[in-house]
């Protein structure tokens, strides 16, 4: 069984950082970042690839960075210059390494205000 710890979020000014981590445990394959703002679908905000590469949705391309550690089984997002358009609920996302089903974290809230 795949379960996925996500941390991190909170209340940040505009221009402001924050770290999101995702611990995950069991046979996984690449993990990555997606959000959901309110009213709107679910989109891409960084990810591994099977290849190792890193893939990063266009809004967030030069400001955030996703990084991990294999021995831990962990993804982290670095998020700078934040704005507050990036106000989310941002999950973790992986699937099994055998039986491909996908699985998400608990989502985590990141709200960017003044």
């Amino acid at each position: 069984q795949v379960r996925m710890v996500e941390s991190g979020g909170g209340l940040v000014q505009p221009g402001g950082s924050l770290r999101l981590s995702c611990a995950a445990s069991g046979n996984i394959n690449a993990m990555g970042w997606y959000r959901q703002a309110p009213g709107k679908q679910r989109e891409l905000v960084a990810t591994f690839t099977s290849t190792g590469s890193t893939d990063y949705g266009d809004s967030v391309k030069g400001r955030f960075t996703i990084s991990r550690d294999n021995a831990k089984n962990t993804v982290y997002l670095q998020m700078n210059s934040l704005k507050p358009e990036d106000t989310a609920v941002y999950y973790c996302k992986t699937t099994g390494r055998f039986s491909g089903t996908v699985y998400w974290g608990q989502g985590t809230q990141v709200t960017v205000s003044s």
